[in-house]
């Protein structure tokens, strides 16, 4: 399964898609990017005059990439044309110590701490272009193949 199939196969389409493309994706995690664009929909209304991604999407980016996309990777050998996989988050916790402003491209890299019973948890990092530091947490979903009706 390619990267190109796994972004395929996410549930998600612009303007609520974070995920730009994989670098690097195995069993044990995945490494991701996403450039946040200066017309995304949600600057306009996220610090007058000074926008700023806001965390709540910052948590959806490392969601997207370090979780969904390494979920459908790690379930790729039951999904077919008739089975996509059905996901929900389960958990979050994430801290954050830097802005992430119109422009930037983020890297997401996450690694695998478990994955039972189609529950996968996750340790996630979210740098920035200069490879600081934004935020890190851990992240927890469902994910199951799912016929399509």
């Amino acid at each position: 399964m390619t990267s190109k199939d796994i972004i395929s196969l996410l549930p998600y389409e612009a303007p609520f898609l974070f995920v730009d493309g994989l670098s690097k994706i195995s069993e044990a995690g995945a490494t991701g990017y996403y450039t946040f664009k200066e017309t995304e929909y949600f600057y306009k209304g996220h610090f007058k005059a000074h926008p700023v991604t806001p965390g709540v999407i910052l948590t959806e980016c490392m969601a997207q990439i370090g979780v969904v996309c390494l979920g459908i990777y790690l379930l790729k050998d039951e999904i077919t044309e008739n089975f996509k996989p059905e996901i929900a988050l389960t958990s979050s916790a994430v801290d954050f110590y830097l802005p992430v402003f119109p422009g930037e491209t983020v890297t997401v890299i996450s690694e695998k701490t478990v994955f039972r019973f189609h529950k996968l948890k996750c340790n996630v990092k979210l740098f920035n272009q200069k490879e600081e530091l934004v935020c890190r947490g851990t992240i927890s979903g469902m994910l199951k193949p799912k016929g399509n009706d």
